[in-house]
């Protein structure tokens, strides 16, 4: 059995009931496989394989807080720490019902490779709770931060750990896990991004994965000789990343006519108005329903359905394996010609390996949506440095970080005989750089 094979077969053994973390486990090491059966001898001597499909900390812990009628709440908090070789911690807190410690690893193993690709110095991490802020009053929201971040704040520093926002977790949440951090450390760092512009948060932060989204998909249909102009797009989620994208790809020309959220989804044949999304979901927090009442000459339909609209790209921007094989089918027949990932792993294994079959331009989470975890670093450098740049400086940083992490996944693939396969090149071009750094600082 190749090392490859028996380090999958190890993760899904040692790992049970983490189907999400198997999944992404076996992306990435399926994708490398060519690198290590160069290196097969010296990678097994060393275990590193395992060594990277094992986080060097896994954070466990009780929730408690008090809901306004008086109510003692315990949920559960996480983080795992999965990869420092080339820079501290750094990844986002998902705050969502459906968080369990198989989905932190693997959006925290996802954040390995996807923070090497941006060429910053920061490792791989993640973490979350299964509590749900939705519904839930500023204060209820409030003390759950406070208790939640009463024990993170333990694990976590400027040079060590650095969280960001996620789903669930806005400038609201970052807002009250900085103020109880700061409280109970005495310190004033850049322990968290994603924070407001008056205390320490950079501009262009909250644009940062939708624009760099655009940013990278852009340049990929550029190399191709596709023009974003006049394009229809597709996009699913009304979540920052969603909105953001929205925003980016009108301001290119192109036209996004869908956006979904966990009850429904919007099709706006005249292009979704972003004025109006911000103000549904960024203002008054509400359903997508309340659209039609913005736009009367748009569709609003219950369930999902976003893939069936016809479109030349898709931008899935919601959660992990939310596209589907049947989606994948609906999308090739109606001519879609580009699949860039927006959230992490939206794609399922069955429904990226059709649209890669059917030549359809692919590029997954970590590569793609690498813009927000980018720009948090580049927040990590105005607070090193106390300093705040303009929200220009931050955006052409921004482009030009995701227009050559671009040209190094494309470059990655060539060079192992995967050209077009931007998986394969992602992969690669992260994991190479990571186990340099590895290699270069021994066993540890």
């Amino acid at each position: 059995m190749s090392y490859v094979d028996e380090v999958i077969e190890q993760v899904v053994s040692q790992n049970p009931n983490e189907p999400e973390f198997h999944q992404a486990v076996k992306e990435v090491l399926e994708s490398i496989r060519v690198v290590v059966d160069q290196n097969e001898e010296q990678f097994r001597r060393d275990a590193l394989l395992e060594r990277l499909c094992n986080p060097e900390r896994q954070i466990k812990f009780r929730v408690p807080w008090i809901d306004d009628k008086g109510q003692v709440h315990v949920n559960t908090g996480y983080r795992v720490q999965f990869n420092s070789a080339i820079g501290p911690y750094k990844g986002g807190l998902r705050l969502h019902p459906s968080v369990n410690i198989g989905i932190i690893k693997f959006l925290g193993f996802e954040q390995i490779f996807k923070n090497s690709l941006t060429g910053l110095p920061i490792g791989g991490g993640k973490g979350g709770s299964d509590f749900d802020p939705k519904g839930k009053s500023d204060r209820e929201v409030m003390a759950f931060c406070q208790s939640f971040m009463s024990e993170l704040c333990k694990y976590i520093g400027a040079d060590t750990d650095v969280p960001a926002g996620d789903i669930g977790t806005g400038a609201r949440e970052i807002g009250y896990m900085f103020g109880q951090y700061k409280k109970l450390r005495g310190l004033f760092e850049g322990v968290l991004t994603g924070k407001g512009l008056s205390y320490g948060g950079s501009l262009a932060r909250t644009e940062a994965t939708g624009y760099g989204l655009l940013y990278l998909t852009e340049k990929m249909l550029k190399c191709h000789g596709v023009d974003m102009k006049g394009k229809t797009v597709t996009v699913s989620g009304a979540g920052n990343v969603a909105i953001y994208a929205i925003e980016k790809a009108e301001q290119m020309g192109a036209k996004p006519v869908t956006c979904s959220d966990s009850t429904g989804w919007v099709y706006d044949p005249d292009g979704i108005d972003v004025a109006a999304l911000k103000e549904i979901k960024e203002v008054k927090r509400q359903r997508l329903t309340e659209y039609k009442k913005y736009r009367p000459n748009s569709e609003y339909h219950e369930g999902k359905g976003v893939w069936t609209v016809k479109s030349d790209i898709a931008l899935p921007c919601a959660t992990q394996n939310e596209l589907d094989l049947e989606d994948a089918k609906m999308l090739v027949a109606n001519g879609v010609i580009a699949v860039c990932e927006g959230a992490n792993m939206p794609t399922t294994a069955e429904a990226t390996k059709y649209f890669q079959e059917n030549n359809v331009y692919f590029v997954p989470g970590k590569a793609a949506n690498a813009g927000g975890v980018a720009t948090s670093a580049l927040e990590m450098s105005q607070n090193s440095e106390r300093l705040s740049w303009s929200f220009e400086k931050v955006d052409g940083e921004l482009k030009g970080i995701m227009v050559r992490l671009y040209h190094n996944i494309d470059d990655a693939a060539k060079k192992y005989g995967f050209e077009g396969n931007y998986v394969v090149g992602a992969n690669i071009a992260g994991f190479e750089k990571v186990v340099d750094a590895m290699n270069a600082q021994g066993i540890v």
